[in-house]
Parts: structure tokens; sequence; C-alpha cells
């Protein structure tokens, strides 16, 4: 190589291997090995420590200074022409090092050139020469000065064929860095083909090596320089072999890319021109979503759970529909309230207050709640049967479970179950599958805040199923106190605590309720309300209500009883009051379009008023008929809208002994028809009756209103005592009914629903009622004023019922039977 071109060489400016960042760029000492040896060491060397590099002998490089004390160092050195020490720090945070504060190698570095920089800063290009060792500190003022050791390097013979292999595998791997890496000039490789000195290239390559301070430091404290090239090649492979990977992926990405990798670098595009701008929203949100964790009470489980699920959001791509899969997950998990409770009140007096504020009547129902709560007072343990109000529209379950959930200082919740016919409505799906979502169960303990709401079931009867599964099946687990501790919710997929939830279920029929569903439940009947009843929840609560309702609290109308009680009578026929609302509710309405129209309005309400605003009565008072028809007898029903009277009418005429049943009468009700028959047929002489004329007359019963359907074996009585009546041509005993089951031995069984049987007798003008003795039980529970004027006769057998129910007089036009 000639002078000139060695020259250019010794001159080139290197960027550093692989470091597009670097605060310095090396360059080449001239001169020998020996040029670099401090002849003249003073007693004590200015030391100036260096942040984040390592200075080696024979390299020149500039550095920045900005401390106060280097500035005044290197400017005293640079005018004396002396030589200082440069030593690398252990921490660069550290502004002010002292000893303690510094490694304990150096490199003795004389100063070449002060630049003034344009920006203010001061740049010191130094070169390195010799190593050394700290001493001691001697002085901190006005710049560090201390006593030092020279070191000496070993340097092994060039022309040993094992130094020489390192040398040149140091340079081989450091040219394939330089070609591979996308920061190296082409010039750098160039540089290092020209070095020729094996000190000068190992200590080129270990400044511009791109390994952590610590590994340099280490090479520096090497004094072999056979040892330091060996340990320089074992990090340079390792740079090799990431520079190497690094390009491999970069092919690759290049060669495989398509639309979906395009828009992802796209994507990572706009999250650095993001975070330019202020932030990246994906990692603002992530952030935000670990912010709101930590406030979150949930187990050490969910926690982790939590925080795998949150990282994996890292990993996707935000426009990737996984994201947001993912990220609805996380926000499900968060706004869930895991173990966060409400406190219960538990004041029996209060509760007993809300209640009766709330509801007027049903003081057995509101008895048994009262009941329930004390337990869970006395137990401080949620783990007790479900709660079901069973009864007919309109009565108030849903609004008991409200006032229980004001009672308790519980939040509210209300879940429809009816027409549910998929499994996955109750434990959710699993999130995989696109659109998917919790279950409602624990979509609605989110709504709640709490994880101890009280949570009403509402129409557990009308639950179906389909081939998507049962859902009544899925409840069991919710509504088993021993289960639902751990509810597996298929979203979740995870457990999660339900024991602290108080159920309470509501239906109008027990009939359609599985038997499993039904046996986990604690059943509280909410029977029908009372005329009288009804008037004073109308007076104390709807009326109030619908005038609040249509803006005329403050008009002053009132209503007496007789006008609520001829309303209830006239225009609705229901157990609960739910159709009185709604008349109350239209009467108000009209009243409301008068006052608009500066219509004259009464301030009290008359019953000329109620005809005028609801026009002609709905339905008629249900009123007893009298005896003089011989066959024709009263008996009680309940339906579905509460109790009502029912004929039951029986004629003969001529023929082979026939039995017609007519009024759309159930099979129970065509059995029991069935049944009389037979029980007058065997006890015809106990009555009078010929038995041949069970063969000559055929019989016709009929139950009136025939497009109603009617069933039960209630009427069973009835109609032992009518087809009596109408072969005995006796009457039926004046202004009574009578309600019960009979068998074919002649005993009579209880029945149901007599509270409300009663009452349409009471409105029918009944005044004697006949019961199976076993009934006798369900009398005792109803209030006194209730059944005043009522006579009650109990009986045991059909025997009983025909010699209370017919009179020893004969009708009047009396048919002769034989």
């Amino acid at each position: 190589m000639s002078e000139q071109s060695l020259k250019d060489t010794k001159s080139f400016i290197f960027t550093g291997m692989g470091n597009d960042d670097s605060d310095f760029i090396p360059i080449m000492a001239d001169g020998g090995e020996d040029d670099l040896l401090v002849k003249n060491l003073p007693d004590t060397l200015p030391i100036l420590p260096l942040r984040n590099t390592v200075l080696f002998p024979g390299v020149v490089f500039p550095i920045s200074v900005g401390r106060i004390k280097s500035l005044k160092l290197v400017r005293e050195v640079y005018q004396s022409n002396g030589v200082l020490g440069v030593i690398a720090q252990l921490n660069p945070d550290v502004d002010e090092p002292s000893a303690k504060d510094l490694h304990k190698i150096g490199t003795m570095a004389k100063i070449l050139k002060i630049l003034e920089m344009p920006d203010g800063n001061t740049t010191v290009i130094i070169q390195g020469k010799q190593r050394f060792r700290l001493e001691e500190m001697v002085a901190d003022e006005p710049y560090h000065r201390a006593k030092v050791e020279k070191l000496e390097e070993f340097k092994p013979d060039e022309n040993t064929s094992e130094f020489e292999a390192t040398v040149e595998s140091l340079k081989d791997i450091a040219i394939k860095i330089a070609k591979n890496s996308a920061n190296m000039s082409p010039e750098a490789t160039f540089a290092l083909r020209n070095i020729e000195n094996p000190s000068f290239l190992i200590n080129f390559i270990c400044s511009n090596a791109e390994i952590k301070v610590k590994e340099k430091q280490g090479l520096l404290e090497q004094g072999d320089l056979k040892e330091r090239g060996v340990q320089a090649v074992s990090y340079l492979v390792r740079e090799l072999q990431l520079v190497e990977l690094k390009k491999d992926i970069q092919s690759k990405v290049k060669t495989d890319m398509d639309q979906q990798q395009r828009e992802y670098l796209l994507q990572q595009q706009m999250k650095t021109i993001q975070d330019e701008l202020g932030g990246n929203p994906t990692e603002k949100e992530i952030n935000e979503l670990k912010e709101r964790a930590k406030k979150k009470k949930w187990s050490k489980e969910i926690a982790d759970v939590f925080e795998k699920e949150v990282n994996k959001m890292y990993r996707l791509n935000p426009a990737a529909g996984e994201y947001s899969i993912q990220l609805t997950y996380v926000q499900t998990l968060l706004d869930l309230p895991w173990n966060e409770y409400s406190d219960d009140n538990f004041d029996m007096k209060h509760a007993q207050e809300v209640l009766d504020e709330d509801h007027y009547g049903l003081e057995l129902v509101k008895e048994r709640i009262l009941e329930h709560l004390a337990v869970l007072k006395l137990k401080n343990d949620m783990k007790s049967p479900i709660i079901c109000l069973y009864g007919p529209p309109g009565v108030g379950k849903t609004s008991l479970g409200k006032s229980v959930a004001r009672s308790l200082g519980r939040n509210f919740i209300r879940m429809s179950l009816g027409g549910l016919h998929d499994e996955s409505e109750i434990r959710g799906h699993r999130k995989t599958y696109i659109g998917a979502m919790p279950g409602r169960i624990v979509q609605n303990i989110k709504k709640a805040k709490t994880s101890n709401p009280v949570f009403i079931l509402d129409e557990v009867d009308k639950i179906s199923r389909d081939f998507h599964g049962d859902p009544a099946s899925a409840l069991l687990e919710v509504l088993d106190p021993e289960q639902n501790s751990e509810f597996h919710d298929n979203y979740l997929d995870m457990e999660y605590d339900l024991s602290k939830v108080m159920f309470i279920a509501t239906a109008n029929t027990l009939n359609t309720i599985s038997p499993p569903l039904l046996d986990r439940m604690e059943l509280i009947e909410v029977s029908g309300y009372l005329v009288e009843e009804k008037v004073e929840i109308a007076k104390r609560h709807l009326w109030t209500k619908q005038l609040k309702n249509h803006g005329l609290a403050d008009y002053g109308l009132k209503v007496n009883d007789g006008v609520f009680e001829y309303v209830i009578e006239k225009y609705t026929r229901e157990s609960g009051v739910r159709a009185l609302d709604k008349q109350l509710a239209k009467l108000v309405r009209k009243l409301a379009k008068k006052i608009a129209f500066d219509e004259k309005v009464d301030k009290v309400i008359s019953i000329e008023t109620i005809l005028d605003c609801l026009g002609v009565p709905t339905y008629l008072k249900e009123k007893y008929q009298g005896n003089e028809f011989a066959g024709v007898v009263t008996g009680l029903a309940w339906t579905s809208v509460g109790g009502q009277i029912l004929y039951v009418e029986s004629s003969l005429s001529k023929g082979k002994g026939q039995l017609t049943l007519t009024g759309n009468l159930g099979e129970v009700m065509k059995e029991s028809a069935m049944l009389a028959l037979e029980y007058l047929k065997a006890h015809a002489d106990s009555l009078k009756i010929d038995p041949d004329v069970f063969n000559k007359w055929n019989v016709h019963v009929h139950v009136p209103e025939g497009a109603i359907p009617k069933d039960g074996p209630s009427a069973g009585v009835t109609m032992v005592t009518s087809l009596a009546s109408a072969f005995t041509q006796r009457k039926v005993k004046n202004s009574m009914a009578m309600t019960g089951e009979i068998t074919l031995r002649g005993k009579v069984l209880p029945v149901g629903g007599i509270k409300e049987k009663i009452l349409a007798a009471k409105r029918a003008g009944i005044n004697e009622i006949i019961l199976s003795e076993d009934n006798k039980k369900d009398i005792e529970e109803i209030k006194d004023i209730y059944i005043k004027g009522l006579k009650f006769h109990y009986v045991k057998t059909i025997a009983d019922v025909l010699s209370i129910a017919l009179l020893k007089t004969k009708v009047d036009n009396a048919v002769k039977i034989d």
C-alpha cells in the first residue's frame, strides 16, 4: 500500500459497528505502538470520567464534555500539552462521580483538539495511549486527580499461528458484520481490511463492537492482547449471529409479505407516528386497563388470569378481530364486581316497615319473607333455600322482590326468563366465538355492580327448551346453594361466586317447572287480593301514582271507597291489581283531557264520572241465581285471575241411560261427572231413587260459559249434588255453594284455591259453603273480616254433602221420575 493511501486510511472516520446512535466516531492513530507509551508519568494524573464508553490504546475519538470540572480539566491539560487519565463510570447516571463510582482500569490519553460546536457544546478529540490502574484519588477539586500505575500489555509474537488466526478471525467476523449490517457504510469494510497492526486492529474492533460497556471494560482490563482478541471473537460471533438472524427475518418478511403483513407494517408505522405525536392509544388503553386492575379486590388466581390475558394484547394487531375479542374479555373481567359486597341492613323492624309501606295485605307472604330474613340475620350466611313466589299475575311478586332489596339495602336486578330456550343464555358462549358474550346471570351481576344483589328470576315457569339445550337444567347450578359458590360461565372460563346473591324466583304456576328445579326452591304462595284489599291498594298506591304520572297530583281529585269498589267489580276480573291500575290510568287520562280543555271536573269522583269516562261496565257482578230449579247447583272454581262461582246444570230426558257432558269440560271434570253418576247408582236406595230410572232416563250435565275451557276435580261435590237433585227433584239449599273432590267410595277430598273461591262466593252473595274437612286449616289462615257472614260446613263424605245441601222440599212443577 502506498504512503498516501495508508494516510488516507488512517484519517478515515469510522461510524461504529452497528451503532447508529453512537456518541463518538473512532479513528486510527498515526505512528507505531512505541509512540503510545507515556515515558515521563507525573506523580498524579488528572482523571476524566466517561459515560457509556471505554477508550482503548491507539483509538482516537471525539467526546462531548459538559461538566464544569471536566471542561476545566481538558482546557488546562490541552494548554499544557499534558496527559490525562480517562476512565469509565460504573453508573453513567451519576453526575458527580467519586473514586467508588469509577472502574479501576482506564487509559491515559492525549488531547488532540478542542472544538467549540455551533450549538454551544464542547467536543474534545482524544487519543488513547497506555492503560493504567487507579491507585488513590488525591484531589476532587478543581477536578479529579489521582495516583496511578502504568500497565504494560503483553503482546505475543505476531508470527505465532494461534495469534495470527485470532487476529484474522476477528477481522473476518468484523467485516461480515459490517457487510450484513444496514447501519454500516461501505467504507467500514475498506478501513478494516487496511489496518495492518494487530494491536491497533484488536483495539479498534473492541472499541467499535456493539457490545455492553461492561463487556468493553472487561476487554480493556485484559492485559494479554491475544486473550483480549479471543474474548472479542466470542462477543463478535454473538453479534454476527444476531445480525444474520435479523437479516434472515427481514428477507423472509420481504419474500412472504402478503396483504395482512403489509397492513401490520403500516400499523407499526402508524404506531411510531402516534408515539411521536404524543403516545400510542393502544398502549395507553392497555395501561389504563392495568391501572383499573390495581383497584380490584379479586383473588390472586383471577389477577393471574387477567395479567396473562392483558399481556396477550401486546402481541396482537389492534386492527385484527382477535384484538377486539381479547379487549372485550379483559373489560368484562374488570367490570365484574369480584368480592365487592354492599352492607346488609338486617333491621327486622325496618324490613317490616318497608314491606308494609310497599304492599297492603299479603300478611302471610310478608311473614314468610321476614322469617327468611331473620334466618339470614342469625346465620350470617346466604346458603339458604331460594325463594319462589308463585301466584296469579298482577299480585306483586316482582315488587315484593324490590321491597326485599330496599329493606336489606342491596342493589336490585331483574332477569326475565320468559321464552328462554337456549342454555347459553344462562352459561354464556366460549369467548373464541365471534360475538361471544357472558351468560345473562353474569351480565346482570355486572350491571348490579355488587356480588350480593337481590336477583329476581322472573317467570321461571315459562322457560322452554329446544335443540340448543335446556336452560332449566343450567339454572340448577345457579339455584343450588351447595354449588353456586363456583358457578362456571363459559365465557369467563372460570368460577364466579354466586353464594352471596339472594335469588328470588317468580312464577304463575308450578305445573311447568321441572321437579329438580322446584326441589331447590322454597315456595311461597302469593294469592289474589280481596275486594277490600284492592280498594286499599287503589287508595294508598295506585290512585296517587296515576295522578302523579299524569300531572294531576296537585289538583285535589278524590275518590271514595264505593267508587273504587264499583270500578273493581264492573271493569276488572283478576286476582291482582294490574287491570285495575290500567282502568285508573284511563280514568285519569280522561279527566286530564277535560281539565286541559277547561271543562268542569268535579273534585270528588262519582259513579256517574266513572260511567262517563270508562263507558259501559265490562263485567256483570256474579250473583246467586236461586234454587227454583232441580239439578242446578252453585260450585266454586279457581282461575288464573282469581275465584269465581260456577253453575252445574243437570237435566233428565226419556232414553236409555246415556250420559252427555257439555260446556267445554276437561278430562278430569268429565271423570268427576262419571264418578258422581256411579255413586248415585250405587247408593240409590239411601236416596230413595228407583235403580231402574238410570236405564230409562238420559242424563245431560252442562256447565255454562261453554267458550271457556274448564277442568279440575273440585267440581265433584257440585256434580253429585246436581245429579241427586235432578233425580230426586229436591231443592238445593238457598244461598249455598260448594267445592271438593269426590272418590268412588264417597269420600270428599280437599282442593286448592280456597281463599279465592271464598272471595268469589262472598261477592256473589253466598251465605253457606260446603268444604272438605281437610280444608278447615285454609279457612283458619284467612282474616275474620274477610269471612264474616259466611257459614262453613266441613264434610267427610258425599252423604254428608247431600244431607246438608238437599232440602226435603221438592221444586215447583217437579217431574215424576220412575
